[in-house]
């Protein structure tokens, strides 16, 4: 094999490479590219995001749309395969947010009632999540830093919480263990709004 047919193969191998490990997946759409070993992370305790990095891409930002539901006033409708949490203010409309949602195999969907809601809450890793990243702190106190994020609203008496985050770049990415991340400037937008006791619907579909 002569130098030169030895130099395009090794090329053609490292291209080949560099595709696959830089490929998005197919959540990673919608005018973003984030490497794939950045949303494997599924937690950066400690990590404080600049309000630069908490300023999503147009298609993310809190807004008011149209929207068409039977639901009343003041319920929060999560559409997971959208990335779209929808507080339904009536007049078909509804106040819109970009959301991270759950990985492939911790999606779920199902009626819920806010029945708690924290400022800064702590946050204790579930034993499942442990096992996955066990370099995690077992307990961390709630702070600019933390993954839980500047709020957090507990659903029913489930693990699940809709919740801030430190990790404004997984908005709009399947990455979660189940819960529904918000950038913090719209997790406290949010938490403003609702009452404990606020009916929460996750679809993984929108209404037809």
């Amino acid at each position: 094999m002569d130098t030169r047919r030895t130099a395009r193969i090794a090329i053609a191998l490292l291209a080949t490479a560099m595709a696959a490990s830089w490929a998005a997946p197919a959540e990673a759409q919608r005018g973003r590219f984030i490497p794939p070993e950045t949303l494997r992370i599924e937690e950066q305790p400690g990590y404080q995001p600049s309000p630069e990095q908490e300023r999503l891409p147009a298609v993310y930002r809190r807004q008011v749309v149209f929207f068409r539901t039977t639901e009343a006033p003041g319920t929060i409708i999560v559409h997971t395969s959208e990335r779209f949490l929808y507080l339904v203010q009536g007049n078909n409309r509804a106040l819109r947010y970009g959301i991270g949602v759950g990985r492939e195999g911790f999606q779920w969907q199902g009626l819920m009632k806010i029945s708690r809601k924290a400022e800064w809450p702590d946050w204790r890793p579930p034993p499942e999540m442990i096992k996955r990243q066990p370099y995690l702190p077992r307990f961390m106190a709630g702070g600019p830093g933390n993954p839980m994020g500047a709020r957090a609203l507990y659903l029913g008496d489930t693990v699940y919480r809709i919740h801030g985050t430190n990790q404004p770049q997984t908005i709009g990415h399947a990455i979660s263990s189940g819960c529904f991340r918000l950038v913090n400037p719209d997790v406290i937008d949010l938490y403003d709004r609702v009452p404990v006791g606020t009916r929460v619907v996750v679809r993984q579909a929108p209404e037809m």
